[in-house]
């Protein structure tokens, strides 16, 4: 039959542009293939620029705690391809397995016959076909970029389209403002279903609220004004019209972390499942795992190479609000435990490293800008170093996150340092991969 990384491979030379968002090639190959997406459990559609994995992780802790079977479809991946695909199961969803994987794939090529496809297309499609063929009570589906010509937008009736927080990312695929940018994530709004609208920004909620409403949404919940999240004396208190939860704080570190929560909690309730057991919101905050969002590794080759008593933490925030949202978890984590701040960081070319780097001005004594192996587009470490200089940081280069390691053991510190690796999802796959800590 071949590898799921053969066929992957193949599927990279179908289509001329890696990202083309448009759906007619999609539902081309959906009827080719039976339209599965039409014979799929309810499904909860999720958007947004920063966030949407993190609320998709609340959702899929909540609903199995309650006992019910869910499917997830997520991206990217961070080691291997088959994170992307949790097929439900009693006990708890589990990532499609390898022989799984490789008869839809080759399924969807055949049905494709040679078509110009993009990979995403083509993977979403196989992950729909599964998604269809197995049972489950619910579907997460999320986005992989924008949403009006996404490829996973093709759920005619979701039970909720969900958008968290929007801001600037992927200007050259979905416009140069915030607004455009709303617009294009509003795309997964319909007819009939509930939208559930993330606490952010007044411009992009306008935009959001008034496409929800131009479109038909059977109900519109904008977080701040239909729900509200916030921390009082150590828990987590939500609450809509529908009442009040007193919850335990999320095992996901990070304040940002308590909106996502919010917001799978109101998306779960508009979708219809409101009246799971409070038990169930309760292990949901506390059993959630989103693995290289705000991650504390505590074992592996990685981490043995740490100085005594150090920390270190992995994020893949890339973008500019991502790294303002990264920077103020920091700084809160310095607040109640203060630790000398050391971050190594690897950047694509396509992010404005400048904005995402700047939050940390003030805040990280040290960088260490490190390559990114496995990106075409990657920034050179010496670029990176640049970049965060002009940022205001002191910054230098190191061969790679281990030899970055090695250095910061070699040095004195005031105290154990805490050291921070981000800039990319890609970096992070290579760091769980290289500390023997993949997803699982």
């Amino acid at each position: 039959m071949g590898s799921s990384d053969m066929l992957l491979a193949r599927f990279l030379a179908l289509h001329p542009k890696l990202i083309d968002l448009s759906l007619g090639r999609m539902l081309r190959l959906l009827e080719r293939l039976g339209d599965p997406q039409s014979r799929l459990p309810p499904v909860i559609h999720v958007a947004g620029t920063n966030g949407k994995g993190s609320t998709i992780a609340f959702m899929r802790a909540i609903l199995e705690a309650a006992g019910l079977r869910v499917h997830v479809y997520t991206s990217p991946h961070l080691v291997r391809f088959h994170e992307r695909i949790r097929l439900g199961a009693a006990g708890g969803s589990r990532f499609v397995d390898e022989d799984m994987l490789v008869d839809a794939l080759m399924r969807c090529e055949r049905a494709n016959a040679g078509d110009p496809t993009t990979f995403f297309e083509m993977t979403t499609a196989a992950g729909l076909l599964l998604f269809s063929e197995h049972e489950a009570d619910v579907v997460l589906l999320e986005v992989g970029l924008g949403g009006r010509f996404d490829a996973t937008n093709v759920i005619a009736h979701p039970a909720c389209a969900v958008v968290t927080p929007v801001s600037l990312d992927h200007a050259e695929y979905l416009g140069d403002t915030v607004t455009k940018i709303a617009g294009e994530k509003a795309g997964i709004f319909k007819r009939g279903a509930p939208a559930v609208i993330a606490p952010q920004e007044p411009e992009p909620t306008a935009v959001l609220e008034s496409v929800a409403e131009r479109i038909g949404a059977s109900k519109i919940l904008i977080g701040a004004q239909d729900f509200n999240v916030h921390e009082d004396g150590g828990r987590l208190v939500y609450e809509d019209g529908d009442g009040l939860l007193d919850l335990p704080l999320p095992r996901l570190a990070g304040r940002h972390q308590h909106v996502n929560a919010g917001t799978a909690i109101a998306g779960l309730r508009a979708a219809g499942y409101g009246g799971l057991p409070a038990r169930a919101f309760e292990q949901g905050m506390l059993g959630a795992d989103w693995p290289a969002r705000l991650q504390r590794l505590s074992r592996g080759h990685l981490v043995d190479l740490l100085p005594a008593r150090a920390e270190l933490w992995l994020d893949g925030g890339h973008n500019p609000d991502g790294g303002r949202v990264l920077a103020q978890a920091m700084a809160d984590l310095a607040d109640r435990n203060p630790a000398p701040l050391v971050m190594i960081v690897g950047l694509l070319s396509t992010k404005d490293a400048r904005a995402t780097l700047g939050h940390f001005k003030g805040l990280a004594q040290t960088l260490f800008a490190v390559p990114i192996q496995n990106s075409l587009v990657a920034r050179p470490a010496a670029e990176v170093a640049t970049l965060a200089g002009e940022a205001g940081l002191h910054a230098e280069t190191a061969g790679s996150v281990e030899q970055a390691l090695r250095t910061i053991a070699e040095r004195a510190w005031p105290a154990p340092p805490r050291i921070l690796i981000c800039g990319s999802l890609y970096l992070a796959g290579e760091v769980l991969q290289a500390n023997g800590t993949p997803p699982v």
